[in-house]
């Protein structure tokens, strides 16, 4: 990734988030920091001074579910000369829950949350991405999730959205060819951040799911913006699972279907967590 970059990345304060934000720091000269907490947004961007006074950080502290957040990025990234040629669409919400006993006001959020915020932002914020695209080409990533490929019990919600955002950007991507902004999507696979319950926590060591820190997924996104693959999954045997869900989604059928009795069995526990 070349130096200077005018970046946007959402979800600043989380995990995933932090992590980012410290790998994008170095190779950027402003990054706007997104997320709903603005003092967590002002100590993260306190820690990123580290990197000298060639970096400019901006915060914005904003719901991106609302018109009135998306606006908010927009006109941070409106005041930077030259527009942004580094999107990344970081922001969203866990949910392990069984789908039949989940509220209603629950799995609306996260559809809005993951996939239409992010959706409506892109459209939001493109034009400035095409200013930015003669400087040596913009890139949209959007951070989805081995569920965005994999259908799995105790996750409907969740893996709706990110299927969401994966087909979203499949299709925008070959909708701006040759223009200069890329679409790019990263796809981690279980990750410890404070965005899992302690229930899908139990739920991962019970069935021995691999899982990464934050950083590892920040190091997979550089080498996205690197490397200019359109897709990246993160985790073995993850990957291989996505190849078969993709060729014989009845292998995997059959595979998770026999796990749904112990992924209900911690859902009802995370009920009792709400």
């Amino acid at each position: 990734m070349r130096g200077g970059r005018q970046a946007v990345l959402t979800g600043a304060t989380g995990g995933i988030g932090a992590a980012i934000a410290a790998a994008l720091a170095p190779r950027c000269a402003t990054l706007v920091l997104v997320a709903r907490d603005r003092g967590r947004l002002d100590s993260l961007a306190a820690t990123l001074a580290q990197h000298g006074p060639a970096l400019r950080v901006v915060v914005v502290a904003a719901d991106l579910s609302t018109a009135t957040g998306r606006a908010a990025v927009a006109g941070a990234a409106r005041a930077l000369p030259g527009g942004i040629d580094l999107l990344v669409n970081n922001a969203g919400i866990g949910d392990f829950a069984w789908f039949e006993a989940e509220a209603e006001a629950d799995i609306e959020r996260v559809i809005v949350t993951n996939l239409l915020a992010p959706v409506l932002l892109t459209r939001t914020l493109l034009p400035l991405m095409h200013r930015g695209a003669p400087r040596g080409g913009s890139s949209v990533i959007n951070v989805g999730s081995i569920l965005g490929d994999i259908g799995n019990p105790g996750n409907v919600a969740y893996s709706t959205s990110k299927y969401g955002l994966r087909g979203f950007s499949e299709a925008l991507r070959r909708e701006l060819h040759g223009s200069g902004v890329q679409v790019q999507y990263l796809a981690p696979r279980a990750t410890r951040t404070p965005l899992n319950s302690a229930a899908q926590d139990a739920l991962n060591a019970e069935l021995g799911t691999g899982n990464d820190n934050p950083q590892v997924v920040a190091q997979a996104l550089l080498d996205l913006v690197d490397g200019g693959r359109a897709e990246m999954h993160l985790g073995w045997p993850e990957r291989f699972f996505v190849r078969l869900n993709r060729l014989l989604p009845s292998v995997v059928d059959r595979a998770l279907g026999r796990r749904a009795t112990v992924v209900r069995r911690h859902a009802s526990m995370n009920e009792g967590e709400r």
